[in-house]
This record gives structure tokens, C-alpha cells and sequence, in this order.
């Protein structure tokens, strides 16, 4: 019996499968290096601080970052996205963010609202597109922050970061952006960007492992952002408080050292490659992808039609099937495996005009081929003409 394919387009959800190199450098550290970090003063913690130093001198690198110790790292860009708004913004204060953004943005920022924070939600067009002018116009006196997605995780559609940057400093107002769907797959520079806070993982387009991530704060920043968690950081033993420093301030408890060792090769990977030529591969598929479906009676495509509007995120709805079906289909019938529904992105879906049924989403990696995405598209032709 011929076995059945087996194609995964799920990788906004997370990168599988990751470069050989990242088990590998987890396990080396599980296996010969798992001792706590900055604890102690013996070879093995040494060396786990070591991997953890590297691993934030590179990333700091891959995000035009000049001072490593700016960056912290977090279990995940929720948690990092959660430092910010949870830990900057207070009653009276105002924060502007857009329609596109992911529940890891939205849900803080509604518990927030309880707590006396106004929050200005910016309309976007029926494809995820913003205007920076809109976002211009909302800033208030009391304007503490501003929360915006570098691209989105429904329709693909990448933001005016940079715009908006410009506007933001000017006027200055942070600009926090969520990274979790460009890092290592769009380039990044925060001094470019205007970028004030960056939240990113490290298990999406960086190739590292689930329960990783981190988070960029522009400096003097910190003194403006309460910690959520306090503890042990290995450093300022001799008090009681919470060290005030950059990176400590936010990284209490013992860290994630595996975990950082495989982002760590992920990064590594990441570098290797170039994010040009990882752009260019994924927008190439990306463009096919698109191309294939819009020629199938009763698809509609969601987002930007020009490829480099968006990233590799190609969602997509079937007339008379309901989004959940076709991804059973595809997984049951053709191995192909994609995620349905609304992404944990709701508002985005409202945005789109594909509330409340949300729709099929197909996110492309670095390795995914051409055949990938002829198989995929002949699936889907496959359920649309035997609906």
C-alpha cells in the first residue's frame, strides 16, 4: 500500500520540522550542560551561561540591537507581550493598537480596560492593510503606548511598522511590535524600524523550540516597566529587591537553558541562510500557492494579492464548506496538514469579514517545496469539486 504524503503547512502555528542542529544543541546541553546559569561558579554553570550569553549577543544581532543586555528572554512572545502591557500601562492611561492584532495583544489589553486603561482599536481594510495616518490621528495626550503586529497571522499581510515608527518617535510614544510571524523571515532592525519594544519567539520562523522567546526594550524604557514576576536572577544576591537592571530586572528563575541552546541554533540557522533568500524561498511558494487557488471555483483568498504586501500566510475560505471540514479533509484524506477557525485572532477575522467561521490557513517554512504546494492546491481542487 502506497503511503500516504505527508505535508506540513502549519508553521505560523510552529516551524516543523526544525534544522537537524536544534535537537542537537538541546540535547548537548540536557546531556553535558545542564547546570543553572550565573548560580554557581563551576565549569558547568559557566558553560550554561556561555550558551545563554551567545544566544542573546545573535539575536540582538539578527534585530539591529547594539546592547545584548537590552534584550530578555521569555518563555514565549505572549509573555513578553504580557511584560509590556501589563507592566507599563496603568488608570488614566490611553493605548492605541490595531484591528489585525492576535489575542496575545488583545485579551492584556482588555484586562486592562477593567483596570481604567482606554484602548483605541484602529480600523484596517477588508485585506488587513493599515494606514499609519489612522494610527496618527487616535494619539491622545494621555497616549502611553503603541501595540501593533509586524504582520499578521490570518491574512499575511505585513504593516507599516517603520511608518508608524516614524510617527511614534516623533511624538514620543513607545512603539511595542509583536514579531511572532516575521522573526527570521522578514527583516528586523528596531533603529531602523523605530521599534521601542519588540516581542518575538523563538519557535515559528527562528526555528528554535517551543518555550522560547524573548523581548526587546529600548534603554531607559525599564524604568517604565514594572516586572511581573520577581525572584532569583543570580545577581544582587545580597538584597531582597528586585535588581533595577536590564536584563535581570525581567528574568527571574532559573532560565530555559535547552531551550535558549536550541533558538540559539535556530538563529545560527536563520543567519546561515540569510532572511532574504528565506523570504524570497517562502514568497515564491507563497505567490504559487495563491496563484493555484484563486483558479479554483469558490475559493476566495484572503489578504494582500501582491505577495510582498504579506508573508507566507495564505488563508483562504470554500464556498459551502465550512473551514473545519476542508482541514479534515486535507489532514485525513491527503496528509496535508493546515490549522481552520479564527487563529486566536478574532478581531482580525472581523477585520476580514470572516467572523465567526474564520478560515483555512496554509503558512509556508523554509522547508516546504514547490511539490508541497501542487499537492496542496490539487487537494483543495480535489474537495471543491466533489463538495
Amino acid at each position: 500500500m502506497e503511503e500516504k504524503l505527508r505535508i506540513y503547512l502549519d508553521n505560523a502555528a510552529s516551524t516543523w520540522p526544525k534544522p537537524e542542529c536544534v535537537p542537537r544543541a538541546v540535547e548537548h546541553i540536557i546531556r553535558e550542560a545542564a547546570a543553572n546559569p550565573g548560580r554557581s561558579g563551576h565549569t558547568l554553570s559557566i558553560e550554561a551561561a556561555r550558551v545563554i550569553a551567545e544566544a542573546r549577543r545573535q539575536t540582538a544581532a539578527l534585530f539591529g540591537i547594539s546592547d545584548p543586555l537590552r534584550l530578555v528572554f521569555t518563555g514565549n512572545a505572549t509573555g513578553a507581550l504580557n511584560i509590556v502591557i501589563q507592566g507599563m500601562l496603568g488608570p488614566g492611561d490611553h493605548v492605541i493598537t490595531s484591528a489585525m492584532e492576535h489575542n496575545s495583544v488583545m485579551r492584556p489589553l482588555r484586562a486592562m480596560e477593567l483596570r481604567g486603561v482606554e484602548v483605541s482599536v484602529v480600523a484596517c481594510s477588508a485585506d488587513g492593510t493599515l494606514d499609519p495616518d489612522d494610527v496618527g490621528k487616535a494619539i491622545r495626550r494621555q497616549t502611553a503606548l503603541v501595540v501593533l503586529t509586524h504582520a499578521s497571522n490570518v491574512s499575511g499581510t505585513v504593516m507599516p511598522v517603520s511608518q508608524v515608527g516614524a510617527i511614534t518617535s516623533e511624538r514620543g510614544i513607545p512603539l511595542c511590535v509583536d514579531a511572532s510571524q516575521t522573526a527570521g523571515c522578514l527583516p528586523i532592525d528596531v533603529g531602523r524600524d523605530g521599534i521601542d519594544l519588540l516581542a518575538f519567539t523563538g519557535h515559528k520562523s527562528l526555528y528554535g523550540p517551543q518555550g522560547t522567546g524573548g523581548l526587546y526594550v529600548r534603554e531607559g524604557l525599564e524604568a517604565r516597566i514594572s516586572p511581573l514576576a520577581m525572584g532569583g536572577t543570580g545577581s544582587a544576591s545580597e538584597r531582597e529587591e528586585q535588581p533595577l537592571f536590564m536584563p535581570d530586572k525581567y528574568e527571574s528563575g532559573t532560565p530555559n537553558t535547552p531551550g535558549i541552546a536550541g533558538l540559539l541554533a535556530g538563529i545560527d540557522f536563520v543567519a546561515s541562510q540569510g532572511v532574504e533568500r528565506i523570504r524570497e524561498h517562502e514568497m515564491t511558494l507563497a505567490r504559487r500557492l495563491m496563484e493555484g487557488l484563486a483558479a479554483i471555483e469558490g475559493i476566495r483568498v484572503i489578504g494582500p494579492r501582491d505577495p510582498y504586501h504579506r508573508i507566507a500566510v495564505v488563508s483562504f475560505t470554500l464556498e459551502g464548506v465550512e473551514p473545519s471540514e476542508v482541514a479534515f479533509r486535507l489532514d485525513d484524506e491527503f496528509g496535508i496538514m493546515i490549522r481552520s477557525g479564527l487563529h486566536c485572532a478574532p478581531s482580525a477575522h472581523r477585520a476580514l469579514g470572516t467572523f465567526p467561521q474564520g478560515t483555512v490557513r496554509a503558512s509556508i517554512g523554509f522547508f516546504n517545496t514547490a511539490r508541497d504546494i501542487d499537492e496542496t492546491i490539487d487537494a483543495v481542487a480535489s474537495i471543491a469539486y466533489n463538495r
